[in-house]
């Protein structure tokens, strides 16, 4: 596994070609349900951790959140800042390492924006920095992909043809991660990219999330906020608190 995978293909434009037609309003309509359940106050302080082009923390911030955006793609928060304003910002910043210590109220990490690091301990490394960012009795809200659903259903090979460039896609389950291989050519040049993303059962964030002092509030199954079953749910949302 190339180490660093993801600083290539987020920075790629073939990435945010392949991944474009994602739902806008399918996000919007989680953040509202999502901010209404958890009661934030009016002007608190958000990160969105590994906030890709931003869709996520604009709505944020349109619903009155003081926001700012991180990401490791320099291409993707270049994008972003199109969007800033006084109460909305971007950086590019490691989920890693600790932005600015006990300084939110609440840590969004969104739409399986986790789970790329080869050494499984880097898991451990970005609860700790969200600890050390948020105040206390702060709140991360980490919604990932549901391993167990994803492997019972996962679809070996496809393929997709956006504007004009066929992505043929190749799944497959290898040392622990899901293997995602991306081959297309694009004006007579072949590319070749992959994704990893980590296979991090409901079980496994438990034991992160206690090791690293959080508290279990709540957990979801989709984004209708409705209940966690491992075995049919779409997502695995989980709302810890510090």
């Amino acid at each position: 596994m190339d180490l660093e995978w993801f600083v290539k293909w987020f920075n790629s434009p073939y990435y945010h070609i392949l991944y474009k037609n994602r739902s806008l309003t399918e996000a919007e309509d989680f953040i509202k349900k999502l901010t209404e359940n958890l009661h934030l106050a009016n002007h608190a302080k958000v990160l969105d951790l590994a906030c890709g082009k931003g869709r996520h923390a604009v709505t944020l911030n349109k619903l009155g959140y003081n926001v700012l955006g991180i990401d490791l793609s320099v291409e993707s928060i270049k994008y972003a800042k199109q969007f800033e304003n006084e109460h909305l910002k971007f950086e590019v910043h490691d989920m890693r390492e600790v932005y600015h210590e006990n300084e939110f109220d609440a840590v969004f990490n969104l739409f399986t924006s986790f789970g790329y690091f080869e050494d499984y301990n880097d898991n451990f490394k970005v609860f700790e920095a969200v600890k050390t960012q948020i105040k206390e009795h702060g709140i991360f809200v980490l919604d990932y992909l549901n391993a167990e659903k994803v492997v019972a259903n996962m679809i070996p090979y496809e393929e997709k043809l956006i504007d004009e460039i066929l992505f043929k896609i190749t799944k497959s389950v290898e040392n622990g991660f899901i293997k995602k291989e991306i081959d297309f050519t694009d004006k007579g040049e072949t590319f070749h990219f992959e994704e990893y993303v980590r296979l991090i059962y409901f079980n496994d964030f438990k034991t992160i999330y206690e090791t690293e002092g959080f508290e279990l509030k709540e957990v979801f199954g989709n984004y209708n906020l409705d209940d966690f079953n491992e075995n049919n749910s779409d997502r695995l949302i989980l709302v810890l608190k510090k």
